[in-house]
């Protein structure tokens, strides 16, 4: 029996900020990379998918395998799912796209044809926000682990 199916976790303001401090900490670098909005631009949306898994399994790991004091069953949950977990990839995924809209990424590395730039773009971006959200959830998950 762990002793950690007792406590019951209170999630707080205070463990979404430790998670957009690492979140956006980690993502900077990969959102103004030429070379991820190469690969984003050269990706299938089954790749793209794959990715988004992997930032989860990441994500959950970090959590709740990697911290062994923490019990998803014993936190507060949404639909099922953990609430930490859920802030934490709003976190990974959020900060990427925000930091990418602030710094007009999209208009710099995503080459624009006449017809259908608007959906180019915008499948690009989703593609790059995915690859810059591996990171950014290593950082989101260890600064609200170790905070």
């Amino acid at each position: 029996m762990k002793l950690g199916r007792f406590r019951h976790p209170q999630f707080r303001f205070a463990d979404v900020a430790q998670q957009i401090v690492g979140g956006f900490l980690l993502a900077g670098p990969f959102v103004v990379t030429e070379e991820v909005w190469g690969l984003a631009s050269n990706m299938s949306h089954i790749q793209a998918f794959l990715v988004v898994c992997v930032t989860a399994g990441i994500g959950y790991a970090a959590l709740y395998e990697a911290d062994t004091g923490r019990d998803p069953d014993a936190e507060q949950e949404v639909v099922g799912v953990p609430l930490r977990f859920l802030s934490l990839m709003l976190v990974s995924f959020g900060s990427v796209a925000l930091l990418a809209m602030l710094v007009d990424a999209p208009d710099t590395f995503v080459e624009t044809y006449p017809n259908g730039s608007m959906l180019r773009t915008i499948e690009v971006t989703a593609k790059a926000v995915s690859i810059g959200s591996v990171f950014s959830v290593v950082g989101a998950a260890t600064a609200d682990s170790l905070l």
